[in-house]
């Protein structure tokens, strides 16, 4: 049995429609070929019908004791070790998930599930100081939770915690890349003891999902949206969103980049550029994208990372011998080629790597990159690290910024104090000194700015995306 038909068979409720006869699709293993899951191809009917569950269940499982849902989301986080098997799993077959990128997955999961659970008591208001009048948060209602491919179980548990921490349903679509995984994310939950109709996944086959994302969108008992992917998607998201008037949290693209000082560590600089650029095959919205570096340190700096990079290399992520596994298609391996091709027709060096068979890309990285290369601006979402060269510290900064996107970013100096004044003139909603710009932590607000999105995963302003705060007044004397 598949991991997806463990997750039906194990608890219906998690998505009551699916039983026997329904239409199935399959995803295919991006390293192998093979069957990886098979899954429900929902439509249209069953995409409103997962939307009914969700308002049917709201009422009581706002109403529940705010201790009996912390008691769900800590006991679901125990479940993660339980079912760490089958994620694991999952994971390999359907995204070619290497064994780090499941156990980061694992963890940043669990830890997401117990900052969620930590939120329950902290969902409170203002009273005013004559008592007249007071300012409460309630749950929003049903929420929409949109969760991508390239980090399947974390960001699916992120996209539900915080929101059945807050006391709403949820209707979780799931990605067609990556159906069991997220299914899992149900059986985590349902395991833990989560009612029945509280959370809904529906899983859909490729050509299905504008439809089925317009129809959960324009359900009057959706009130609240989060999506995570990428900005071409989110566009369309959260355009169908403002017709209906629902808000949205949309965490999108990005196009890291990563300063290197001249008084930089240049090893440690090195080594957490190709940290944050090949982890997953740099297939993560905070991968390091672009690498600015002075003049003054390019070459010893170049040499350094080129050298780190041929440690990276890519094989069948079920052998445990590789450091890399596929990238999520062929079509997606295509257009590395075409961006690498483009580059080195403009004048950009191949330092290391740029080697791909089928779905397996070496960890590469381009020197000498400039605007004029489609690589320059288009996000990469590939195991290829480029590097711009400034003359200044202005020139490094005026370069970070120049790009549509400001989600993660990293500034490398021996100077703090310097290191945080450019690290506050770069458009991103994060930032990271002398570390990769890949990193999670479900206690800090996690979002980004300009074509990266907007709104807050993590920590209390998380709060304000699963809450509508409300003002109640009592007349005086009463």
């Amino acid at each position: 049995m598949n991991a997806a038909a463990k997750a039906q068979a194990g608890h219906p409720p998690c998505m009551a429609y699916l039983r026997a006869g329904w239409t199935s699709f399959d995803r295919l293993d991006p390293a192998r070929g093979g069957v990886a899951s098979t899954a429900p191809a929902c439509g249209v009917r069953e995409a409103t019908a997962a939307a009914n569950a969700a308002a049917r269940a709201f009422a009581g499982w706002a109403a529940t004791a705010p201790s009996e849902r912390r008691r769900i989301l800590m006991r679901a986080a125990d479940m993660v070790t339980r079912h760490a098997g089958a994620i694991g799993q999952a994971m390999r077959a359907e995204i070619g998930a290497t064994g780090d990128w499941i156990a980061h997955n694992l963890t940043v999961a669990t830890a997401h599930l117990e900052e969620a659970a930590s939120h329950v008591t902290q969902i409170d208001g203002r009273v005013s100081q004559d008592l007249t009048s007071f300012a409460l948060r309630e749950p929003a209602g049903v929420c929409l939770a949109i969760a991508p491919w390239n980090a399947p179980f974390v960001l699916g548990i992120r996209s539900v915690a915080t929101a059945l921490a807050c006391g709403n349903s949820v209707v979780f679509k799931a990605s067609e890349l990556c159906p069991a995984t997220h299914l899992l994310v149900g059986q985590v939950l349902a395991d833990a003891g989560l009612p029945e109709g509280v959370l809904n996944i529906v899983t859909h086959a490729p050509d299905d999902a504008a439809r089925v994302v317009e129809t959960l969108i324009a359900h009057p008992a959706v009130r609240r949206i989060n999506f995570t992917g990428s900005t071409r998607v989110g566009r369309m998201v959260a355009e169908t969103a403002a017709r209906h008037l629902k808000r949205c949290l949309l965490e999108l693209g990005g196009k890291a980049p990563f300063v290197v000082l001249e008084d930089a560590d240049l090893e440690a600089a090195a080594q957490a550029a190709a940290i944050g650029a090949f982890l997953n095959q740099g297939q993560v919205c905070m991968s390091t994208d672009r690498i600015v570096v002075m003049d003054s340190v390019a070459e010893p700096f170049a040499r350094l990372l080129a050298a780190e990079a041929r440690k990276y290399l890519a094989g069948d992520p079920a052998s445990g011998e590789w450091a890399l596994g596929p990238v999520i298609s062929s079509t997606v391996a295509r257009r590395l080629s075409d961006l690498l091709s483009d580059a080195t027709q403009r004048g950009g060096q191949v330092l290391a790597g740029g080697r791909i068979t089928g779905t397996f890309m070496d960890a590469t990285v381009v020197d000498h990159v400039r605007p004029g290369m489609a690589i320059y601006a288009e996000e990469c979402f590939g195991p290829i690290a480029t590097i711009c060269r400034a003359s200044s510290q202005d020139d490094a900064i005026a370069i970070a910024n120049d790009t549509d996107y400001g989600l993660s970013a990293a500034v490398f100096s021996r100077d703090i104090d310097r290191a945080l004044g450019v690290a506050r003139q770069i458009e991103t909603g994060i930032c990271h000194i002398n570390a990769p710009t890949v990193h999670d932590r479900p206690d800090m607000p996690f979002g980004g700015v300009k074509a990266s999105g907007y709104g807050r995963f993590g920590g209390p302003s998380t709060l304000d995306e699963f809450t509508e705060l409300r003002w109640i007044t009592i007349p005086a004397g009463q």
